[in-house]
């Protein structure tokens, strides 16, 4: 996770929060499109 949001901040230019934020709001957004991959995004977006 730390890894993509250092990417993201690299290359959008946005803060680590900012980030984050994106990170959570694609999370929920794929779970409520795909239920069925609820656990499967979980896992990707889990913190360390």
């Amino acid at each position: 996770m730390d890894e993509l949001i250092a990417r993201i901040v690299n290359e959008a230019g946005v803060t680590p929060e900012q980030a984050q934020k994106t990170i959570e709001t694609i999370a929920v957004y794929v779970k409520e499109k795909y239920p069925m991959l609820g656990g499967a995004v979980n896992n990707i977006f889990k913190k360390k």
